[in-house]
């Protein structure tokens, strides 16, 4: 009993430390994940801890559902209209960027460490895909704002990419057994399109079952996300085993999910944020338990060469091999590039060969431990800062301080929402009913609260400096309210008049009349063509708000965006 309370209290006291120290790391720029597989070393029988744990199986079974749910919650939080920039780029690097990594890798590993080629492809594919677990958090964690086209295909890319890492793992892991060369490749390949085509059908299925599912049932708001989540479950349990991926069919079901618009999505989303972090945090400190520290040290040097390998050379090659067809920019391929974070995914699939009793187990789990670590720490804590570095953010848009969705009916509601009034903002000393007059809809002024007390909405009310305002607005009003709220004259690049520039055009306006205006030298396809179409040309298919080109005297940025419509393009003159 003793025991077991301890255990209790230890892990109580653990996660009690990892929420306290969450925004600590975030600021600090050090992955919090990584916190979790260093205490669970700490806690192991090299460590302070003592504690004995080498059950692979059960470490095989808490990894694989800590994976489903974040998958799930990954695909709650991705939006649907992200897949028009990303899902290309993303689905060649989720099989053939995969594959160049694996292999180039492979080989590499085979001559360093003088082993059979067929061991090294298969620690190559090991260590070959990127993980969700570490993409989701990281980006997430940063507080930076990438370009659509670049966060899209990252987090699509993690999400999508684990078929084909199982299918290389599983492929060389049977050739090694077996000895079988040819039939086990043909049956591997039957296995790979198995995977990826039940994955996605089974998926896209479950999510729209599920999806309706919710939006009939009534339930206690709490009881949402775990009735999504055991949906959830069921179906990558039950892709499984009917030999499809049910990793890509539980994120695909959760993009389903997120995607509509029902009064349940608020509460899930919240939810899930809890269940998400506790299943990131348990899968890591369980993985840091499962290695022995000191067995680390006879391969560590190898390990952080094969990682630095991967990280400058193999990662690199995959991405620029995928990505150049899509007119990616070289800034935007060497942050993709960087950011191939190794995580809970290869080290999951390191288990593989010791459940099959391969004799090499512990080379290859060791190996890819570290080279695990080193991803964390090296690439992890530097994605704000090269994301800067390279510019591929973006600035983020001014965001209510909270916002609740009020369905007043199964398919309509209205919006409940609080803004900051921010210095320098057109709201200060503004009264409420001249925010009525500038938007469109009307939003009914609920509540102002100054220095913690509520005030009521007289005609003689002006908004002040720090005042919390309460809203109720009408769907798809919160960021031109929040605009409205926000400081305007923001510092540094990402200031709206410094990234986008002082002058806003619309897009379609007629690319002569800007040649005209300032006395630019273009063609006469450019001439014919709009504002937008300017910035179109030699950049990838879908431009994302962002995207820039210079033309003479001025710099030409993509404001705003409604799908592949440029709405609205920020003009700025060369200093």
């Amino acid at each position: 009993m003793l025991e077991t309370n301890t255990i209790i209290f230890l892990g109580g006291l653990l996660f009690l430390i990892g929420i306290l120290v969450n925004t600590l790391s975030a600021r600090l720029g050090f992955p919090l994940l990584l916190l979790f597989l260093v205490i669970g070393m700490l806690a192991g029988e090299d460590g302070i801890g003592g504690i004995q744990f080498d059950d692979f199986e059960t470490a095989f079974l808490v990894s694989n559902l800590a994976l489903a749910v974040i998958l799930l919650d990954g695909g709650l939080r991705t939006r649907m209209d992200t897949f028009r920039a990303g899902l290309g780029p993303a689905g060649v690097l989720a099989t053939w960027g995969v594959l160049v990594t694996a292999a180039s890798t492979g080989v590499f590993i085979a001559w360093l460490l003088d082993i059979d080629w067929r061991l090294g492809l298969l620690l190559g594919s090991i260590v070959g895909s990127t993980d969700a677990a570490a993409v989701f958090n990281l980006l997430r964690q940063s507080g930076i704002q990438l370009n659509e086209r670049v966060g899209a295909t990252l987090e699509i890319e993690s999400g999508a990419n684990d078929p084909m890492a199982i299918f290389l793992v599983l492929l060389f892991l049977e050739v090694i057994l077996s000895g079988e060369q040819s039939g086990g490749v043909v049956a591997a390949l039957l296995m790979l399109v198995q995977q990826f085509g039940i994955g996605a059908v089974a998926g896209l299925a479950g999510g729209r079952l599920l999806s309706a599912s919710i939006g009939r049932m009534r339930l206690a708001d709490g009881l949402y996300a775990l009735l999504v989540t055991s949906g959830g479950l069921v179906l990558f349990g039950a892709v499984n085993l009917i030999g499809g991926s049910g990793f890509l069919a539980i994120y695909l079901a959760g993009l389903i999910v997120g995607n509509r618009r029902a009064r349940v999505a608020e509460h899930v989303k919240r939810v899930m944020d809890g269940l998400a972090w506790l299943a990131q945090a348990g899968l890591f400190l369980i993985l840091g338990l499962l290695v022995t520290p000191s067995h680390l040290l006879e391969y560590s040097l190898a390990a952080i060469t094969i990682a630095a390998f991967v990280m400058f050379i193999a990662r690199p090659l995959a991405v620029t091999t995928s990505l150049l067809p899509f007119r990616f920019s070289k800034r935007e391929i060497t942050y993709v590039s960087w950011v191939g974070l190794r995580g809970a995914v290869p080290i999951v699939l390191a288990i593989f060969p010791t459940m099959r009793g391969l004799p090499d187990s512990a080379l290859l789990f060791d190996v890819t431990f570290v080279v695990v670590l080193t991803s964390l720490l090296i690439q992890g804590s530097t994605i704000s800062i090269l994301a800067r570095k390279l510019k591929v953010i973006v600035p983020d848009k001014a965001k209510p301080l909270d916002s609740r969705e009020l369905w007043i009916s199964r398919d309509n509601f209205i919006e409940l929402l609080a803004f900051r009034v921010e210095e320098d903002s057109p709201a200060v000393g503004k009264n409420p009913a001249q925010l009525k007059s500038r938007m469109a809809g009307e939003p009914e002024l609920v509540q102002v609260v100054r220095s913690g007390k509520r005030l009521y909405a007289r005609d003689a009310l002006h908004f002040q400096v720090d005042d919390q305002v309460w809203l109720l607005a009408e769907p798809g009003q919160s960021d031109t309210i929040a605009d409205y709220f926000s400081e305007h004259r923001r510092r540094g690049e990402l200031a709206a008049s410094r990234f986008f520039g002082e002058f806003v055009l619309r897009g379609d306006s007629p690319g002569a009349d800007l040649a005209s205006a300032y006395g630019l030298d273009l063609s006469p396809t450019q001439l014919e063509g709009t504002v937008a179409d300017l910035i179109r040309k030699g950049k990838a298919r879908h431009l994302v708000i962002g995207d820039r080109v210079a033309l003479g005297p001025i710099r030409l940025t993509v404001r705003e965006m409604a799908g592949d419509e440029v709405l609205s393009v920020g003009l700025k003159l060369s200093s």
